[in-house]
């Protein structure tokens, strides 16, 4: 059976809003605007950025009681509301406090780690997060995995690599970032993902188990976060880090005061932060409901859509080259991640040595000598 109009409006809309995300951020880290002391400079505010992103996040709360309260208005039974909203009501919201901890600190680390190095990059790396999410779930969460995961983790790991290594010998057509710029940004997302996973595991063992509503359960976590790091800005406004990473007047680690400046003196730097607050929020929602209304494998594969539209936007926006080994390390990353998730893969290795349904993919990876059976 095809996919409905409104499914298709999700897909869309999840592929759209994701790579403005992306790309919005990386406008406005890109452009230039007078800041506090009246020197132009680049917007370098990643904290004040994730802040914006943690907005977003925080209006899909807002939109979860707008909607929840229009159906109790109708009076409508609760088999008939939306995924999106559906689920138990009766928990601890500060079950969402770890969580968001981790998304502020991980998406901080990445937004600076943007500030440094390429757009795809930044989205490509980020598939890293299947790598750690994976151990971290064997370390924690005693889940045990397939070999066809294993491989799938190990080919991954190889697309990392080659897309790491294409930044380096890519040649810069904007001149903008340094080898070393490169690499503390490649290594700082990598970095990143490794909280965004333990993000992902603590939410497994003490948020999934709750059933909260899923635009509910984003919009929690976004409002401790946006309340958290917004606090956090102002200790930050007195910590003096130097100018050699952070380019902002006093050379502090972050100046929100100087960022508001930027974003009031530029429609570039304000059409950048506005795009990030606004995208991540229709986004979350589209991820949601892609997920809900079709499958988390049509998810994944959308996402890796917009990992392309993020990259081809990069070469036209942002002056990227192409390179012929960040897209060979681009398709071992979508091989492997498919393998990961199950995905077309092992079906079409099955089909072609035709072992009809078998669970293994082949013997060398699965013999009949301790095998691993066990599901996710």
């Amino acid at each position: 059976m095809g996919w409905t109009p409104y499914q298709r409006f999700l897909a869309v809309m999840m592929v759209v809003t994701g790579s403005i995300n992306t790309l919005a951020t990386k406008w406005a880290d890109t452009s230039s605007s007078k800041g506090v002391d009246g020197t132009v400079r680049k917007f370098d505010h990643p904290f004040l950025q994730a802040v914006g992103m943690f907005l977003g996040e925080f209006t899909c709360l807002l939109t979860f009681k707008l909607i929840f309260c229009l159906y109790q208005r109708k009076q409508k039974p609760e088999e008939e509301y939306p995924v999106t909203i559906s689920g138990n009501q009766k928990f601890n919201p500060f079950i969402f406090l770890l969580p968001a901890l981790c998304d502020m600190t991980g998406t901080s680390i990445m937004y600076i780690g943007l500030n440094l190095t390429y757009a795809s990059s930044f989205q490509m790396l980020r598939g890293a997060v299947i790598v750690f999410t994976g151990l971290l779930s064997v370390a924690f969460l005693r889940r045990v995995i397939k070999r066809y995961e294993w491989l799938g983790i190990l080919i991954i790991i190889v697309g990392l690599v080659l897309v790491g290594l294409s930044d380096m010998i890519k040649p810069d057509g904007s001149q903008e970032y340094s080898q070393n710029s490169k690499i503390s940004g490649d290594l700082l997302i990598v970095i990143a993902q490794i909280i965004t996973a333990t993000q992902m595991v603590v939410e497994e063992k003490f948020v999934n188990k709750n059933n909260v509503p899923p635009l509910q359960a984003v919009g929690w976590e976004g409002f401790f976060g946006f309340i958290i790091l917004s606090i956090l800005l102002v200790p930050m406004y007195y910590i003096p880090v130097g100018k050699n990473f952070f380019h902002n007047p006093k050379g502090n680690l972050e100046d929100a005061i100087d960022g508001f400046y930027q974003i009031a003196n530029s429609w570039q730097v304000c059409l950048g932060v506005c795009g990030t607050v606004i995208s991540i929020a229709f986004f979350n929602f589209a991820g949601i409901s892609v997920t809900k209304e079709i499958s988390a494998t049509t998810r994944m594969v959308l996402d890796s859509i917009r990992t392309l539209v993020v990259w081809i936007c990069g070469m036209l926006l942002f002056h990227e080259k192409f390179g012929w080994l960040q897209l060979v390390g681009f398709l071992i990353l979508l091989v492997g991640m498919c393998l990961y998730n199950d995905i077309y893969i092992r079906q079409f290795w099955n089909k072609l040595t035709r072992r009809g349904t078998s669970d293994e993919l082949d013997p060398l990876l699965n013999t009949e000598n301790g095998s691993i059976n066990a599901e996710k």
